[in-house]
C-alpha cells in the first residue's frame, strides 16, 4: 500500500521539476502567462497543475533546405542551402511570445526561402552554378541579417552548398566555360608571343647599333695595327709556322727562335 501511495507522489514531484541543460533557456508559463524570470541552467520547481515549461534552444543551429529557385533567364534550378543561426538569450522570451515555439518554421525558414529565390533571380544559371556563389551567399546573408536581427535572431553564416540543373544545361554551361577558358589561354599565348617579338626587335636593334660602332672604329690604320699585332703574337709562338705576308708589310720576328745561320 505504501508503494502504491508513494509512486504517484514521485511521479508528481518529477512532473513539477524543470531541468534546463546547457545551450537552453527555460521559462515557466503559469495560468497562460509567461513568467519574466528565465532559468539558464539546472533545475527549477513549478506547479504542474497550473504551470507548464517552455525551453528554447540558444545553441547555433544548422537549418538545411532544398528548394527550387528561378534564374535570371527564367530557368528553374534546384539549390541546397544551409543557414547557421542562433537566438540571442536576451530576446528568447520576446521570440516565444511573438512567434511561438515553432519560430523556426514561422520566421526563419520562410525568410530563407523567400530571400534565396529573390537573390537567385538576379543571376544567370551559369553564375549560380560556377562563378558568383560567394556574392550570392553574401547577398542572402545581408538580407537575412536586415530582416531577422530586429527580432533577436543572430545569423552566423549562409552556405550555398550545391546547385543542380538539367544535364543538358549543365553540359552547355561547362562547354561555354571551357571555351571561355581556352580563349583566355589563347590571349595569353598571343600576348606572350608579342612580347617575345618585341624582345627580338630590341635585341636586333642593339646588335645593329653595336656593329655600326665597330665598323666606324675599324679604320685602315686600326686594321693595319691589329694585323701587325697578330703577326707579333704568331712570331713569338714556339710552334712551327709558315707565314706569308705582303712585301709592303713590316714584320719583326724573334731572331732567337730562328735556326742557326738563318737571318
Amino acid at each position: 500500500m505504501k508503494k502504491i501511495i508513494l509512486l504517484p507522489l514521485v511521479i508528481l514531484v518529477l512532473q513539477g521539476c524543470m531541468i534546463v541543460r546547457p545551450g537552453q533557456i527555460g521559462y515557466i508559463q503559469r495560468n497562460g502567462k509567461l513568467l519574466p524570470k528565465p532559468s539558464l541552467g539546472g533545475s527549477r520547481w513549478f506547479n504542474p497543475f497550473t504551470s507548464k515549461t517552455v525551453k528554447i534552444n540558444t545553441r547555433t543551429v544548422e537549418l538545411y533546405n532544398e528548394l527550387t529557385v528561378p534564374s535570371k533567364e527564367g530557368l528553374s534550378v534546384k539549390a541546397e542551402i544551409s543557414l547557421l543561426y542562433h537566438i540571442d538569450k536576451e530576446s528568447a522570451r520576446d521570440i516565444y511570445i511573438r512567434f511561438g515555439i515553432n519560430y523556426e518554421e514561422v520566421v526563419i525558414l520562410s525568410n530563407l526561402r523567400a530571400t534565396t529565390r529573390e537573390i537567385c533571380a538576379k543571376y544567370e544559371a551559369k553564375e549560380l552554378y560556377a562563378t558568383e556563389r560567394n556574392k550570392i551567399e553574401k547577398a542572402i546573408y545581408d538580407h537575412l541579417v536586415e530582416q531577422l536581427t530586429q527580432y533577436g535572431f543572430v545569423i552566423d553564416v549562409v552556405l550555398l552548398r550545391d546547385i543542380f540543373m538539367p544535364e543538358q544545361l549543365t553540359r552547355a554551361i561547362q562547354n561555354k566555360l571551357e571555351a571561355e577558358q581556352s580563349a583566355l589561354t589563347m590571349d595569353f599565348v598571343i600576348q606572350k608571343q608579342r612580347k617575345e617579338a618585341e624582345r627580338l626587335l630590341i635585341e636586333a636593334d642593339a646588335i645593329k647599333k653595336s656593329q655600326t660602332i665597330i665598323n666606324e672604329a675599324l679604320t685602315q690604320n686600326a686594321l693595319q695595327y691589329r694585323y701587325i699585332d697578330m703577326l707579333k703574337v704568331l712570331g713569338n709562338s714556339n710552334n712551327s709556322k709558315l707565314i706569308f705576308i705582303d712585301k709592303n708589310s713590316p714584320l719583326q720576328l724573334n731572331t732567337d727562335l730562328l735556326p742557326s745561320g738563318v737571318k
